[in-house]
């Protein structure tokens, strides 16, 4: 696209969102006209600044980046998001885009990439990280249910089993049984493992849904 393009960076680090928009700010045809620290802030903000393209992190309070993205893109489809995540991981990668995101980087991305990053996204075209997009493909989707999905969330707190049941609803012989399931399909020797497996592909991002078995 041609002119200023029209920035939104929304991140929970002050630090981090105020380096960011400061270094966007440099170049001559970036605007950074809305900043904001929780994922429940981003389509607000759209709504009264107009951003050509949202640049989201993953982990926010609120709403996690990749549920913003899918609400914003629902909200404003003319804004293109960019996730740009501590996080890299594949799981993360493979939800954003189907979130609807246009591009993914890394928070490493030197600074220059970053910028060329998002007039690349701003004029239609997809930005990936290219290390985690090969991840991506070899890592594939997630084995896991969503009600497996929950189980782990709260065991990744440390619980008791009884303390899964409650906070899942279930009960304890089903957590027990959501628990073996979980490691048979990550290959994990405990649950504990399972849990480090999971997260580490970017499997367990999103709230613990209570609900019927």
């Amino acid at each position: 696209m041609s002119g200023t393009i029209r920035l939104l960076i929304a991140d929970d680090q002050a630090l981090v969102r105020g380096a960011m928009a400061a270094l966007l700010g440099l170049e001559t045809d970036l605007d950074v006209v809305a900043q904001v620290g929780r994922g429940d802030e981003v389509v607000a903000a759209a709504l009264q600044h107009h951003p050509h393209v949202a640049l989201l992190d993953v982990e926010m309070p609120g709403l996690d980046g990749i549920a913003a993205t899918h609400a914003l893109r629902k909200a404003l489809p003319a804004c293109r998001v960019l996730v740009v995540t501590t996080f890299g991981r594949p799981g993360y990668l493979r939800r954003a885009m189907e979130a609807g995101a246009s591009g993914f980087l890394v928070k490493d991305t030197p600074s220059a990439q970053l910028a060329e990053a998002v007039r690349r996204v701003a004029a239609g075209l997809r930005v990936v990280d290219p290390i985690l997009a090969v991840e991506s493909l070899m890592v594939g989707q997630s084995p896991l249910t969503e009600r497996e999905q929950d189980v782990l969330r709260v065991a990744a707190g440390g619980g008791t089993v009884a303390d899964i049941a409650r906070a899942t609803c279930l009960g304890e012989g089903t957590v027990r049984n959501y628990l073996s399931a979980t490691m048979s399909k990550t290959g994990a020797r405990t649950h504990a493992d399972a849990v480090r497996i999971a997260e580490n592909n970017g499997w367990l991002l999103g709230e613990t849904l209570a609900r019927t078995p």
